[in-house]
């Protein structure tokens, strides 16, 4: 008398037409495709096919978790969080413990240089405009007024603020300004570095808007 198959093993009427003579198995169903994941990382058992396990409710599912955790692992101050936050200023404070000399005695010589060129281009304009409104010839007509000299030989102003002389005045004082400006430069940033040593140096406070 061939054996009875109960309700849930292989080869019962329910599940079995499966089983064939020689003693083989049926083929495994394909299992059903899981559903997405739900919002806020929590499963829905109703997506589930029939007969598979149900998971219970407030099991996680591994692809939400993973998907909420870079959302979550993000700085503060990424681009995004400062894009939502509106009109962040990040601030950096530094401190100035070291200046060249070189650098600075080659920035102090072009500045100066700068300068002395201004100086001598001013002087130059000045003098011209005055002698255009004629105020060094009403200037020589006065001093011979009052020394009583209407002579030749007489004080001539003209002969010690002459066009030649002025220029060559003013090119002394420029020569002389880029010479005393490039050496103090100099000896200022030897300073610096020297009292920079004992008190570490300037200290700024940087400030960028996102």
């Amino acid at each position: 008398m061939p054996p009875v198959a109960s309700a849930g093993q292989p080869g019962s009427g329910g599940t079995g037409g499966g089983f064939a003579a020689g003693g083989g198995t049926a083929p495994a169903a394909p299992p059903a495709p899981s559903a997405p994941p739900a919002a806020g990382g929590y499963s829905q058992p109703t997506t589930y096919s029939k007969g598979q396990p149900t998971p219970a409710r407030g099991t996680r599912v591994p692809g939400a978790a993973a998907q909420s955790a870079p959302a979550a692992r993000r700085p503060s101050g990424s681009p995004g969080s400062a894009a939502g936050a509106g009109g962040r200023v990040r601030k950096a404070r530094l401190r100035v413990i070291k200046a060249d000399p070189w650098s600075v005695m080659k920035v102090s010589f072009l500045l100066s240089l700068a300068v002395g060129v201004v100086i001598i281009v001013a002087s130059a304009v000045l003098w011209i405009v005055l002698n255009a409104l004629g105020v060094f010839d009403s200037l020589t007509s006065t001093l011979k007024d009052v020394t009583g000299s209407d002579t030749s030989g007489g004080f001539d102003l003209m002969e010690y603020i002459g066009f030649g002389r002025v220029m060559v005045f003013t090119t002394l004082i420029a020569i002389i300004d880029v010479v005393l400006m490039t050496a103090l430069a100099t000896l200022s940033a030897f300073i610096y570095n020297t009292a920079a040593g004992f008190t570490g140096g300037v200290e700024l406070t940087l400030a960028e808007e996102d």
